[in-house]
């Protein structure tokens, strides 16, 4: 299981897609959706705005799971 840390209190769907380098570019992110299961704790999800936060698992494909991390807080 992969950990990602994130900054902020939460982050969309399609941002870490991109971030965990899932897709190159946020235009692949519908598609990919559209295409492949993704699960986030466990529940199936197809929303690119879903906001994530830490400690949320998301599951892409059945093989690939990124965990959510709270990361160091910007000044």
């Amino acid at each position: 299981m992969e950990t990602i840390a994130i900054r902020g209190e939460m982050i969309r769907l399609g941002q870490l897609l991109k971030l965990a380098g899932v897709v190159g570019v946020g235009s692949d992110v519908k598609a990919l959706l559209a295409e492949v299961p993704i699960t986030v704790n466990g529940e199936p999800e197809n929303r690119r705005g879903r906001q994530l936060h830490p400690g949320d698992v998301i599951e892409i494909d059945g093989q690939q799971q990124i965990q959510l991390t709270a990361g160091p807080r910007m000044a």
